[in-house]
């Protein structure tokens, strides 16, 4: 199982370290792995994103046109990569910072108030922890014991304090996509 993600924002969203932690997490647990960041020259505020692979098999390039996933959180990454998502896959987008929403009918799209499920839990910044626990529940490759080594290894000392929050994060968001789910049914 080959799996070909683009994460994409802005920067400060957190889009760089969901990616590395999920390439860092997939590695561990014995996958192929490519993690390849872009961003513009600001620190903030200006767009970026990631590729990230992971596969069973040896990935033959890590460069993409087409992704079987796309997780998106502002309007100009979905008009950027809404059409690049591959016929049958899978587009995760924050519903708050999209004013355009996706028009896709050939792949799923999970709408994931990720923004305001950190707002409720008084943390803004683990929106992207929110959203890889959608992508994890949604595309199960990942295993969360590895995830949260993967975070551990990826933030200072100084930080292993907000582990439990991020989990709670991960967590939570893998709950939003069974109650969309449920929704649907």
């Amino acid at each position: 199982m080959t799996e070909e993600i683009i994460i994409a924002g802005f920067g400060g969203q957190g889009v760089l370290s969901m990616g590395k932690i999920m390439a860092y997490s997939g590695f561990v647990q014995g996958l192929e792995t490519t993690w390849i960041p872009s961003y513009g020259p600001e620190i903030r505020g200006g767009t970026a994103n990631v590729t990230v692979i992971l596969s069973d098999k040896p990935i033959s390039s890590p460069i993409l046109q087409n992704y079987s996933t796309a997780i998106i959180l502002n309007q100009q990454s979905l008009d950027k990569f809404e059409e690049t998502v591959k016929p049958g896959g899978v587009l995760l987008y924050t519903p708050s910072t999209i004013s355009r929403k996706p028009t896709r009918t050939d792949i799923t799209i999970y709408p994931i108030r990720a923004i305001e499920e950190a707002q409720k839990m008084n943390a803004s910044k683990v929106a992207n922890m929110l959203l890889l626990g959608a992508f994890m529940k949604i595309r199960p490759m990942l295993d969360l014991n590895w995830v949260m080594r993967a975070i551990k290894h990826s933030v200072s000392e100084r930080n292993w304090k907000y582990l439990p929050l991020n989990e709670q994060a991960i967590r939570r968001g893998m709950e939003l996509v069974d109650e969309l789910q449920n929704q649907q049914k």
